[in-house]
Order: C-alpha cells, then structure tokens, then sequence
C-alpha cells in the first residue's frame, strides 16, 4: 500500500486515481479497515441504486459510508472511534463529486465551491444538497457522529451524504446522549470500537422542495457497535434503534435484538453486522 501512495505522488496522480465512489468496499483495501475484520455487512447491500462511499477529506479516507441516491439518504456509516481533540465543526456542508459525474474529483466538496467549478450543472439530482434542510424543520443529522472522531476526520463527518433529516429534539437530545454515552464507553473499555450508525427511510415522508420530494425522512435510527481489546479480540457488543419523531427516546438493545429488528425492514436475511456478530 506505501509503495502505491509514494507512486501516485510521484506520478502527481496523473496514473494513478483513487476514487471515492467504488463499486465494492472490497475493492479499495484503506475503505475495508472500518469493517471489523473487514466483512462488510448484507444489510442494505440490495438497496436500488445504492453507491458505495470511501469518505475522503484531505487526500485520505476517514470512513465508508453506503449510500441510497433514491432516497438521498444514507443506508449506514461505518467508522471506528476516535477520541476527539477539539476543533474541526465544519461550517461548511460538503458534497460527493462523484456522485454528479463519476469523472470529477476523488474527495468530497462544498458544495458552493464545487458549483463555481461546474456552472449550470445540478449537483442534487443523486444526493442531498444544503438547501435541501434549509428551513425544512429537521436538523442535519451527522449518522457518523463528528464528535466520535479527531481532526481531520471529524471534518469528513460534515458531508451531507453522511448525515439524514433527523427530529430535531430527538437530534439535540437523546440521541446525543446516547452518542456521550458511547464516547465514555469507548474510552474506558475498548482498545478499538467498530460502529454502524444508519437510517430506515419512511414510506413516504419527504422534505419538499418546489414541489419535489428531495430528500426522505427516515423512520428511525439505529447504531451497532463492536468493542475489542488490544488483540482484537471482542469484549463488548451493543446496539440502539430510535423513532425519528419527538417520541425522543433512544432504546438500547443486544445485536440480535437489533438483527430482528432490522429483518422487519428487508425481504433479504440480514445476517449479521458484525464479523461473528462481535463474538469471540
């Protein structure tokens, strides 16, 4: 791998791409690392039209993310924790180039900027756009939660293809509860913590822009995590679902808990989320 990055920059990339969006996670090996033991969950791998986000910000991945263009929201983010150092609350709402044209940059954008490089070109037509939320009644609610990673990587977690309209009490309340809880939890336990954070898009509840359905509001939330020790080996497992209304009530439950209810929303096995279901 250090010998394909030292050629790329010597060859300034003019050979050598990365791309953001990938047919498979397996097929970019630093995307694979944010799967425990690199398996990839099935939950979600049919979703139609679904793209497979390798997150990049500043020349490097920082997590995956799978993606629904239909609905404009995600399906799951995957990442392993990070404690914070403080800093790196985007103002700025980043978009995914590649996702407009799969010949555009390998990194993600804000979206002004990336609109002053390409006039006239419609950014939103396969994800969500800032403008979207504006004044939409939902917050932008990170599923790889920034305050789950250090700079650079918690910048990365301000790109809107990572984030879904959430209620905003249950954003700004239990649902960030929950999130301290996990960052205490991880802290004190787990030499490494793998986690799943994803949506499940509602029937037919969209926010409405000019008359057209732009971005789905999900029913609920949901987040998986895998605790392991300094040999990797799995100590603690934990999941949450919650309603995406002002219900504002987080439900802690196991992994198999979270497996059923997941079953509820798929015609395919959902397996498991984790590599032996986090299990030693």
């Amino acid at each position: 791998m250090q010998t394909l990055v030292t050629l790329c920059v010597l060859l300034s990339l003019l050979f050598c791409v990365r791309a953001d969006v990938v047919e498979r996670f397996e097929d970019e090996p630093e995307c694979m690392r944010y799967f425990y033991k690199e398996k990839v969950p099935e939950w979600g791998a049919s979703t139609p039209r679904a793209a497979r986000l390798c997150q990049r910000f500043n020349n490097k991945y920082h997590f995956a993310t799978l993606y629904d263009t239909n609905h404009r929201i995600a399906v799951y983010s995957a990442y392993h924790f990070q404690p914070s150092n403080g800093g790196g609350r985007e103002k700025r709402w980043f978009v995914e180039p590649q996702l407009v044209n799969k010949s555009w940059q390998t990194e993600m954008k804000d979206a002004y900027w990336l609109g002053k490089d390409h006039p006239g070109v419609y950014l939103g037509e396969r994800q969500a756009l800032n403008e979207d939320y504006t004044h939409s009644g939902f917050d932008r609610g990170h599923l790889n939660p920034n305050g789950h990673h250090a700079v650079p990587s918690r910048n990365a977690t301000f790109t809107l293809t990572n984030v879904v309209p959430q209620n905003p009490k249950l954003n700004q309340n239990a649902w960030k509860i929950h999130e301290s809880q996990l960052t205490d939890l991880f802290r004190d336990k787990c030499s490494k913590a793998y986690v799943l954070v994803g949506a499940i898009p509602s029937a037919d509840n969209w926010i409405v822009k000019n008359n057209v359905k732009r971005v789905n509001i999900p029913d609920y939330l949901w987040n998986a995590y895998c605790c392991v020790d300094n040999n990797g080996r799995p100590i603690q497992s934990g999941a949450a679902t919650a309603r995406n209304t002002e219900d504002n009530w987080v439900e802690k439950v196991s992994l198999e808990e979270l497996g059923k209810f997941l079953q509820q929303f798929s015609n395919q096995p959902v397996v498991e989320l984790f590599y032996n279901n986090c299990r030693a």
